[in-house]
């Protein structure tokens, strides 16, 4: 019994330990990002690398998130005789947590994991310890742009998931189960408030911060091998899907 509390103990010290150095590298890129903003050209390749790079996965994966969802919805309505509402509930649940939430998760997956390789590359090759023998700092000039790339693609992409949702529930919904075209979308405009649409991109954007913020902490203090590589990646879809739910619990509560 002594040595499980010892070894909880010393777990719960090592993670409370690694929280606090991700909220300082998160302070010390949010000082840096009024002027790093002002390095527009940068910022759009990086909103090019992880966004419009992404859009292939995140469309895909809308579509059929929607039509599974108009499936679903549609059996669970018939039930009820309203099959008119499908439109209302494939809506509210795309908008307040399936499109945020799985468009998160993708983002990590793959857009989370290139920028962390990338950084972690090049730690292992001494590009970074080059920089700052030259006084570059790598942070300004390598970290802050990834980030802000992130955190500008993520909502676009939640709100292109949403979008492809709502037309893949839209096929089977109407083209296949026959739901009058005009009803599916009138009680869904008639249901859908700005709150909720407002709470979809507020969510958006904070999982675009904890993801981005996740990727580009593991990647730069990843070690400099093949394995810490390897290592900063697997932590950087681990982490941002835990983070992803926690937080996503968290605003639901708030927002309620």
């Amino acid at each position: 019994m002594p040595a499980l509390l010892t070894e909880f103990a010393s777990g719960l010290k090592n993670f409370l330990e690694r929280v606090g150095r991700l909220a300082r590298f998160g302070l010390q890129l949010a000082a840096l990002t009024p002027g790093g903003l002002l390095r527009v050209r940068p910022i759009i390749e990086q909103v090019y690398n992880t966004g419009a790079l992404s859009l292939v996965i995140i469309m895909t994966c809308g579509l059929f998130v929607g039509m599974v969802l108009g499936l679903q919805g549609y059996e669970m309505l018939s039930r009820f005789g309203s099959e008119e509402y499908l439109g209302t509930a494939v809506a509210l649940g795309m908008l307040k947590e399936l499109g945020p939430v799985i468009t998160a998760l993708l983002f990590a997956g793959r857009a989370g994991t290139a920028i962390a390789a990338e950084l972690g590359l090049m730690r292992a090759t001494d590009q970074i310890a080059a920089m700052e023998i030259m006084a570059v700092d790598p942070m300004r000039r390598v970290v802050l742009p990834r980030f802000l790339g992130g955190v500008i693609a993520m909502p676009l992409l939640s709100a292109i998931f949403i979008v492809i949702g709502l037309f893949g529930a839209q096929l089977v919904g109407v083209q296949w189960f026959g739901i009058d075209q005009g009803s599916f979308w009138s009680q869904m405009r008639g249901a859908v408030e700005l709150d909720d649409i407002g709470e979809g991109l507020i969510k958006g954007a904070v999982f675009g911060v904890a993801c981005s913020l996740i990727a580009v902490y593991e990647g730069y203090h990843a070690l400099p091998t093949a394995e810490g590589v390897g290592r900063a990646t697997t932590r950087t879809v681990v982490n941002s899907a835990v983070v992803t739910l926690f937080l996503d619990y968290i605003l639901t509560a708030i927002m309620l």
